[in-house]
Parts: C-alpha cells; structure tokens; sequence
C-alpha cells in the first residue's frame, strides 16, 4: 500500500490537536521514476517534485514556515531493507493553523499536482519539537 495523501478524517484529527508553539513534519518521499500528470506531460519524479517544492516555497516562506532539517537515506539498519526513501526533510510550521492555512491556499493547491505526480510514496509525520536535553530518552 502507497501513501501519497492525507485522509478526511486523518486530517480532522490533525487539526483537532491544536496547541501553541511550532510543529515539525517529518517527510520521507518515494519518487517514481516517470512522473504522472494527469495532463500527460513528459517528466521525471524528481523534475516534477523539483517544481513542486519551487512552486510552494513561496506559499511557505508567506505563512512562516521553513526547512529545517534535510538528509539523504543512505541505510536501512532496523527497518524493512525494502523501505528506501528518496527525500528526507523537516518543515517547521509557526503552527497547526499556518500548515491548515498552506494546505487551503489556492497557490498551494496548484503546486501539489506537481507533487501527486511525481510522488509514489510518503509519509507525513507531524511532531512537537523539544530542546535536545540530557539524551535522546530524556
């Protein structure tokens, strides 16, 4: 089973957990090798993900978001070895209401067909940031 969008009630739920302070979300990308456009344009996975993350950078930089953290997969060491991840990254969001906001931003909408296109696989994990303290456990 591929994942590459959020449900109605997944989304409710989200929203429902509202509380101050910024979110992260945590972004591990599958690409496929074509993209697929509903309009049948010829691109990669990568080009079409490419525009979706320059089409939506300004929505982002407009509600106070931004990247803070990205990586490349190298090694699945406790996992399944089949689960292999293309893009990794963080998006920090002032709030659960600015990411709410992006999503229902006309300007945004437009660049997720970008998105669907080229992405054969994701996961969306929203997090609260905490300060680093004594260990990983603490």
């Amino acid at each position: 089973m591929t994942h590459t969008a959020f449900s109605k009630e997944s989304f409710k739920e989200f929203r429902e957990k509202e509380r101050p302070g910024p979110i992260h979300m945590l972004n591990l990308v599958r690409l496929r090798d074509r993209a697929e456009y509903e309009d049948g344009r010829d691109a990669t996975g990568a080009e079409a993900y490419a525009a979706y993350g320059r089409e939506s950078q300004p929505v982002l930089d407009r509600l106070g978001g931004r990247i803070v953290w990205r990586g490349r997969m190298e090694h699945m060491l406790i996992g399944p070895s089949d689960e292999q991840w293309d893009l990794c990254f963080i998006a920090e969001y002032p709030s659960v209401q600015a990411f709410v906001d992006m999503i229902f931003d006309p300007e945004y909408r437009e660049a997720m067909k970008h998105r669907q296109a080229g992405c054969s696989d994701s996961r969306l994990i929203r997090m609260e940031p905490l300060d680093t303290g004594a260990n990983f456990a603490e």
